[in-house]
């Protein structure tokens, strides 16, 4: 048996297939939009091979990852004419609820502060912060996409919340690493 190419070549004139067939510009904005969420479950992905960091995160942020690829297929689809908005795959007011709710515990976790927080102290949080910057583009790319063609509210919503979990992970990976939060001074 053999194996198939990866480079098919129908991308050298800077045009893309989305789910469906039909070709879009590399630099589009729907491109734009599920590229950058796929930078950013690539960070996560980097967060996730640091072996100091914990089970329970890494099943949260496994599961954020996979449905980061449902966000992306729904983003790759672009409507028809005439047909049903397309659907995100398991996006639904239940994970809204469980990723506010890993939120809380590890806000619960974490003590309090008082002032703005720079991005940087252990390795993990660090890592964290340049994922969680990257979900804000992600949600920004999302949003210009949404200017021109109707993104479904519960996406822009996960997308938003995901960069406040990653801001308190971070915070988090800081507290169980003793290492002292960067604060902003004027």
């Amino acid at each position: 048996m053999t194996k198939s190419n990866l480079y098919t070549r129908t991308g050298d004139t800077g045009t893309t297939s989305l789910v469906g067939g039909a070709r879009v510009k590399k630099n589009s904005e729907r491109l734009e939009a599920y590229g950058t969420l796929d930078e950013f479950s690539s960070q996560l992905g980097c967060v996730l091979s640091d072996p100091s960091c914990p089970p329970e995160i890494r099943a949260q942020l496994l599961d954020v990852q996979n449905m980061l690829f449902n966000v992306g297929c729904y983003l790759a689809t672009a409507p028809e004419e005439g047909k049903p908005a397309p659907v995100v795959t398991g996006l639904d007011e239940e994970v809204m609820s469980r990723l506010e709710h890993w939120i809380d515990e590890l806000d619960e976790k974490t003590p309090r502060v008082k002032a703005f927080v720079l991005p940087g102290g252990s390795p993990l949080a660090a890592m964290a912060h340049v994922a969680r910057t990257t979900c804000r583009r992600a949600e920004r790319r999302i949003l210009d996409l949404n200017d021109v063609e109707p993104v479904a509210p519960i996406v822009i919503g996960y997308v938003n919340r995901l960069s406040d979990y990653l801001f308190i992970l971070a915070r988090y990976f800081n507290h169980l690493s003793g290492v002292e939060e960067i604060i902003w001074r004027r």
